[in-house]
């Protein structure tokens, strides 16, 4: 039902506002919802006129309003500095916080970790999800997702710091099994980013890398009674748009903002326009960039011999992201099909700011349906970070040493796929390293244990992965470890790394070593191809030949 105190502008001048002036009908104590993936989608115009507003920096309306909001996004939405949900970061501006990651704003951090704010941390995914069933007035979200973690309400139900008290995840056994209750959340207010926007509102979203949660969030906003403010790139007649190209029909926009400089509508943090990431063009074959063999690429190396012919992948952020250049080197990109969570299919997914979109993608999936497709087992393999490992092989990768970069992605994926490589160098810091002869040496070594007996937070909850019966091994520069009943189980050593020296003296606990520990694949080592491609054609030969 829409609420009765709200009306919308009407025509003339229809839907269409400055920043400015949309964002002053945001209220005090109002629940806001935010669209964006790092840059992708995220309006930045909305975000910077109601910074300017809170700071008075509108005359119309006095400093320190709106007041005591809380914030609700799914994927994370900064460049690590400034940018994106970082100009929101302001004690008193937000009440509370609840996110899907947390990295790339450093400022919300800050008022998470001094307790300045109360301070969720859910599944990426479980918050996508969440915005169809709060649309449809469901109670919530039933979920599998985020048992056995931090997520869980037996293992704080997704509590960043001692001020959050709220109850947002509840166990919910049906049938005898155990399932997550995650409660939806209404929302008041949502602003989010299109390309194009007619005169009544309706949203195209053609020069976007992604479409995410647009819809959904709209919805969900509109259905909650709440306004809905979309900026974009340009306005255009009404009915001049393209019925399928619409991604927002224009009954759920309340609000269209033009975007006032260029720099508030780049396609991503990194790109101003890439006609490639929108699907305009497809690139012709990019020149191969070979990497140097250093310890991120020996990782991505040994981690890529996990691959298999017609494999569905996930590439985590940071060194996963080093796979993709890995499999252009060895030409098998053709025999395996790439993915990223915003709702990336196929092509080869980029990196860092521009981490989300893809060159050459088959498809581009609104983000709910990418963690259907996840949840249900559609990943054949997942290739993810790792920042601390503990002696049973649970993972922290989301609050860990004083930093908190939230969970993203990583429990709907880690959770739901079969087979799971986990990567990262085995300290953390500064690392020197000498490759010779394919032999590697340690000359100066990183500072910080990974390894410890016991993980700050559960995001992958190892005991969990073996009654799945998930394959699951951690691939470092110097060994790899395999998941075991008993916990870690060292299986493979580098050539050149001295066992007790490297890698057990390095460790907070003793891992159970195989009694058929080998050297890892000496190719690995090399400055020259792995060959890849001929193994994966001799791998995709025989499953043929067996179905």
């Amino acid at each position: 039902m829409r609420n009765p105190n709200f009306v919308a502008r009407t025509y003339p001048g229809g839907k269409v506002l400055t920043a400015t002036e949309a964002v002053r009908h945001i209220r005090p104590g109002v629940t806001l919802a935010t669209g964006g993936f790092i840059g992708s989608g995220f309006a930045e115009g909305l975000a910077i006129a109601l910074e300017h507003r809170y700071l008075g920096q509108d005359p119309q309306s006095p400093p320190g309003m709106p007041n005591n909001l809380t914030l609700l996004y799914a994927g994370g939405q900064g460049d690590g500095f400034d940018r994106g949900l970082n100009h929101l970061a302001h004690a008193g501006f937000l009440k509370c916080v609840i996110g899907g990651h947390w990295g790339l704003v450093p400022k919300l951090q800050h008022l998470a970790l001094t307790n300045q704010i109360e301070a969720y941390n859910l599944p990426q995914g479980v918050i996508s999800q969440l915005f169809r069933d709060t649309s449809a007035h469901r109670p919530g979200l039933i979920s599998k997702v985020g048992l056995g973690t931090f997520v869980d309400p037996r293992k704080g139900g997704g509590r960043l710091n001692k001020q959050s008290q709220q109850v947002l995840v509840e166990l919910l056994p049906i049938g005898g099994i155990e399932y997550l209750f995650y409660k939806a959340i209404p929302i008041d207010v949502c602003m989010l980013r299109g390309t194009t926007a007619d005169e009544h509102g309706n949203i195209t979203m053609e020069k976007e890398a992604l479409t995410l949660d647009s819809l959904s969030i709209a919805m969900a906003t509109h259905n909650s009674g709440g306004i809905v403010m979309v900026q974009v790139e340009r306005l255009a007649k009404a009915g001049s748009l393209a019925s399928r190209e619409v991604k927002i029909p224009g009954i759920l926009v309340d609000y269209v903002v033009i975007s006032e400089k260029p720099e508030y509508q780049f396609q991503t943090y990194a790109e101003p326009y890439s006609a490639v990431f929108a699907g305009e063009i497809i690139s012709p074959p990019i020149e191969i960039q070979f990497r140097p063999l250093d310890a991120r690429k020996i990782i991505a190396r040994r981690a890529s011999l996990e691959l298999r012919a017609h494999d569905i992948v996930n590439l985590g952020v940071g060194i996963p992201e080093v796979i993709a250049g890995i499999a252009a080197e060895e030409e098998i990109s053709d025999f395996m099909t790439l993915t990223a969570e915003p709702g990336v299919v196929g092509g080869i997914p980029a990196s860092g700011l521009n981490f989300g979109a893809a060159v050459n993608a088959v498809a581009i999936l609104d983000q709910p349906y990418q963690f259907d497709f996840y949840d249900g087992g559609g990943l054949d393999i997942a290739f993810l970070g790792m920042a601390q490992v503990d002696k049973k092989g649970n993972l922290d990768v989301s609050q860990f040493n004083g930093h908190l970069a939230g969970a993203g992605g990583f429990i709907s994926i880690s959770q739901n796929t079969q087979r799971l490589v986990f990567v990262g160098t085995f300290c953390a810091g500064p690392l020197d390293i000498e490759i010779n002869d394919g032999k590697i040496k340690i000359k100066n070594d990183a500072k910080i244990k990974k390894f410890i007996n016991l993980v700050d937070q559960i995001t992958f909850n190892a005991p969990d992965s073996i009654s799945r019966n998930q394959s699951v091994i951690y691939v470092t520069e110097r060994c790899v470890f395999q998941l075991s009943a008993d916990g870690l189980e060292l299986i493979e050593i580098a050539p050149g790394i001295d066992l007790e020296k490297d890698i057990l003296n390095l460790m907070d606990f003793k891992p159970h070593i195989s009694s058929k520990l080998k050297l890892m694949d000496s190719k690995i080592f090399k400055n020259e191809l792995m060959e890849l491609k001929l193994d994966m054609l001799k791998h995709k030969t025989i499953k043929e030949l067996t179905l």
